[in-house]
């Protein structure tokens, strides 16, 4: 993906099929289902490319045990098939990972025995690995640091992992692969109607100052829990469509959760699970379900949701963490669409909802990760309808995503770039100063950061930190320690200098500052 080619087809494009506003998981998988069918397609992110829930989720490609327990059969059904696609056309992203539920009691183990059977039928033949019921002493051996006292047995069963920020790239990628332009720090100002219908937008790049007002035959809004921004901007009287809910998680060294299985907590005191998963050589323990009244586009974590983490971990895990143990926070919004309950936010649907507006917008919010392809396919038929485009059946069922390749170890160096890593390799070898690692105590390189410059728009220290190495969601403080000498090597990159780079340090340190826990009373 190249700035300069994009910019210059926004300005040379003189109507695009479809406008796709919002750069996230539903947006970007607009974007390539859109573009594989043939649409002229063109997608603006206000921020980066998954800056916002789609890079703070809990790392998981699954049916959602909660939903069953919740009667929501077809979304289950939806998203154990979708996870099924998801396996197949990202194996250098995802991976099949096995997880325990320890009880202790007999009924708890039959209980959450049968749900979990049930689980799998319902995945039919997709299913990644059977349920197996367990003596105590054979999760001590897959969980060894788990709590032992009153141990009555468990169940293992499997779903699927991945990276959500390198997935959400990965979908910039192939979109680009079939034609799409993607634009990210390029802000919707305004919808621009004729007749009452909209056909087109205007559009700021926030590098450049440029403005554009792009003409489309159709729009759709897909900014996740931002939705009513551009809702209100179609019709300010249009009734608010999202009840934002908070998640937070946070990443402990692995010696606090040795072994390669993740934990399973069934349920919570707010009537969520909480997970407990190996990734990148941490552990991610999560998640939160905290009803918001505002939003922000850097959400934080509030104290009683770590303290609320820190304590259910602590109930299932002898080896006890507290505060200072803790690598990194990080804190997503999901954008839940609005209903009567309004007491619980754990109780609301995770199903996608769409809505055709009288001037022809089409938006789609609520879902999730794993079932961002059916949205998509959903989100463009609406769109594709309405401005009478020709009919083309979306193929992404088998698409396989940029970088697919059998060959690469999920979790291994350079993995998430697929088949793309050979040209990064070649890189290093060609200058061994590319091989330099950015921090000692992570493998991130610095022909990394060239590529993620180069190649995916990173524009910022943070949109590399972030989202096209995973640092400050897994260590904080090596990710600060890291910023300068990213800022450094992005600055020629970029045409920027020495007073870009000191800002760029300063604003990443203010930011990172949020992911550190500080000790009560400091």
């Amino acid at each position: 993906m190249n700035r300069l080619k994009a910019i210059q087809a926004v300005r040379e494009t003189t109507v695009w099929d479809l406008i796709v506003i919002g750069g996230g998981a539903t947006g970007l998988g607009i974007a390539v289902d859109a573009s594989q069918r043939g649409y002229t397609t063109l997608l603006l992110e206000k921020n980066d490319f998954a800056k916002g829930t789609s890079s703070r989720s809990t790392k998981l490609v699954h049916g959602g045990v909660r939903y069953l327990a919740q009667g929501n059969i077809k979304l289950v059904v939806d998203a154990l098939r979708e996870r099924s696609y998801l396996l197949s056309n990202a194996p250098h992203l995802t991976r099949i990972q096995d997880f325990i539920i320890p009880t202790y009691s007999i009924f708890y183990t039959i209980f959450y025995g049968v749900g979990l059977m049930i689980y799998d039928l319902l995945a039919v033949r997709r299913s990644v690995g059977k349920t197996k019921w367990l003596s105590a002493s054979a999760v001590l051996a897959a969980l060894p640091s788990i709590r032992k006292r009153g141990l009555s047995g468990g169940i293992r069963y499997s779903d699927g992992q991945f990276d959500d920020a390198r997935l959400a790239l990965a979908l910039a990628l192939t979109a680009h692969d079939h034609q799409a332009t993607l634009l990210n720090y390029t802000a919707v100002t305004a919808l621009i109607k004729e007749r009452g219908k909209i056909v087109g937008v205007v559009a700021e790049e926030e590098w450049s100052a440029l403005r554009f007002e792009i003409r489309a035959k159709s729009v759709i809004n897909a900014t996740g829990v931002f939705v009513d921004g551009i809702l209100d901007m179609d019709d300010p009287a249009s009734p608010a469509m999202v009840m934002p809910s908070q998640g937070v998680h946070l990443v402990i060294d692995k010696k606090f959760f040795p072994g390669t299985h993740a934990l399973m907590i069934p349920k919570t005191r707010d009537g969520r699970v909480l997970f407990a998963l190996p990734w990148h050589d941490r552990v991610v323990v999560g998640t939160t379900d905290t009803p918001l009244d505002s939003m922000s586009e850097d959400p934080v974590a509030l104290e009683e949701e770590i303290e609320f983490i820190i304590s259910h971990f602590n109930d299932y895990n002898e080896k006890r963490i507290d505060r200072k143990d803790v690598l990194s926070v990080y804190a997503g919004l999901r954008p839940l669409v609005k209903s009567t309950n309004a007491d619980s936010t754990a109780l609301a649907s995770r199903d996608h909802t769409i809505l055709v507006s009288p001037s022809g917008l089409v938006t789609i919010t609520g879902g999730k990760w794993t079932t961002y392809r059916k949205m998509a396919n959903d989100a463009v038929n609406n769109a594709a309808f309405i401005s009478k485009l020709p009919v083309v059946k979306s193929a992404t069922r088998s698409l396989r995503l940029h970088g697919y390749t059998r060959e690469v170890k999920y979790g291994d160096f350079l993995s998430v770039y697929g088949s793309d890593a050979a040209v990064i390799k070649a890189w290093m070898n060609e200058d061994p100063m590319l091989s330099v690692k950015v921090h000692p105590d992570h493998e991130y390189r610095r022909a990394e950061v060239v590529w993620s410059v180069n190649m995916e728009m990173a524009m910022t220290v943070e949109d590399i930190l972030s989202r096209r190495c995973r640092m400050l969601l897994l260590d904080a403080r090596a990710a600060i320690e890291a910023a300068p000498i990213v800022a450094r090597i992005m600055a020629p990159l970029l045409g920027k200098d020495k007073e870009w780079e000191e800002q760029q340090v300063q604003q990443f340190r203010e930011l990172a500052a949020h992911y550190l826990l500080q000790e009560v009373g400091d």
